[in-house]
């Protein structure tokens, strides 16, 4: 898979910017705040219809304009695609594969594979159970369309019988028969998204683990443990025990929505133990897993973008990404970084194609 060109109208600071790619390696280099990320998050927008650093959707439209259109062209599989994004003020998003509008974004996810590394994945340590939960679901949504729509099922449900606590709390009623329907339709998609979830798991770890055994020299010793409710009992039966304490919270407290995928190092917290150098390392990991087991299930390389990265690490990290994209592992590789001579140091060392665009 090789991005060709993008052409980025009225996105965030660009009113108007045309990209041609080269096949392997496209470096965005300049000062801060000039758009570097900018247009790593056009590209991850291709991907996944939305910007991974603004969910506001209509905060990427460039301030004092209406609209803003992502426009690419791809060639997977020997087949020439067009990939459009807009979005017009007060209408919604329009996602377009040659020509044709999605009618569900879904529908798109896992087109075009995509993995980004950047300061901002920090999130999946310091924020919440969510975070967490949204990486483990955007891996599986890449490569298993029918997971992705069970969970779009299983939110909708949810959100049903959150909005049914709610209406008895405020009308003091309760009608368990009425509940009992919203509990076995979420016990379904449940206990298929569960299993899907451990399955991942355990296919990932061993992943996890090899790459980050090879960034630190095996010098750590980290784990990475899903924990779900799920693992206790069914969730129709959890969801009967706990009906005293919904109805107190007027909200679904058990359920796969508060599953969490623990960050160990050593088996304790690495957000608390781990230092800032053990974290990065913990994350790269993480991510070049993530590309490793989309690239194994799919068959395709995905899309690599390095967000600022070469800023957080010292040179022996940076040696065995090099060692990487040498290795032919990587495809088509975007990077961001603050250094033009930096950045041409480091892809120079890997003796393979590419372009930099100074902004």
């Amino acid at each position: 898979m090789y991005l060709k060109k993008i052409s980025l109208f009225n996105y965030k600071n660009f009113a108007e910017a045309n990209f041609e790619f080269d096949s392997k390696i496209n470096c965005f280099v300049g000062k801060n705040g000039i758009g570097k990320t900018n247009v790593l998050d056009a590209i991850y927008h291709l991907s996944y219809g939305k910007s991974y650093f603004n969910p506001l959707a209509v905060q990427n439209i460039k301030h004092g304009e209406e609209f803003f259109v992502i426009d690419a062209e791809l060639e997977k599989e020997n087949r020439a695609e067009q990939i459009v994004c807009s979005l017009k003020k007060g209408q919604k998003k329009i996602l377009k594969r040659n020509g044709k509008v999605y009618d569900k974004f879904s529908d798109h996810i896992g087109f075009v594979p995509l993995v980004i590394i950047s300061p901002a994945d920090r999130d999946l340590i310091i924020e919440g159970s969510e975070t967490r939960r949204k990486f483990m679901d955007s891996v599986i949504s890449q490569l298993d369309s029918h997971y992705l729509q069970q969970l779009i099922q299983y939110q909708k449900v949810l959100s049903q019988r959150n909005a049914l606590l709610k209406y008895f709390a405020l009308n003091q009623v309760f009608e368990k028969d009425t509940l009992s329907i919203y509990n076995e339709q979420l016990n379904g998609f449940a206990q298929s998204l569960f299993e899907k979830r451990k399955s991942f798991i355990q296919e990932f770890i061993p992943i996890f683990n090899k790459h980050h055994q090879a960034i630190t020299d095996s010098q750590e010793t980290v784990q990475l443990v899903y924990e779900s409710h799920l693992f206790e009992n069914d969730l129709e039966t959890l969801l009967q025990e706990n009906i005293n304490k919904d109805r107190a919270l007027q909200y679904t407290s058990v359920g796969i929505h508060k599953d969490d995928l623990s960050f160990e190092i050593d088996s304790y917290p690495i957000k608390k133990f781990g230092s800032q150098g053990q974290q990065k390392s913990f994350l790269i990991a993480l991510k070049l897993a993530q590309f490793e087991f989309l690239k194994k299930q799919s068959g395709v390389k995905p899309l690599l973008l390095f967000d600022d990265i070469f800023d957080k690490l010292d040179e022996s990290r940076v040696a065995k990404i090099v060692e990487m994209v040498n290795s032919d592992t990587f495809g088509q590789l975007f990077i961001s970084d603050t250094h033009s001579e930096r950045t041409e140091t480091i892809v120079k060392s890997t003796h393979q194609s590419y372009k930099i665009f100074s902004l």
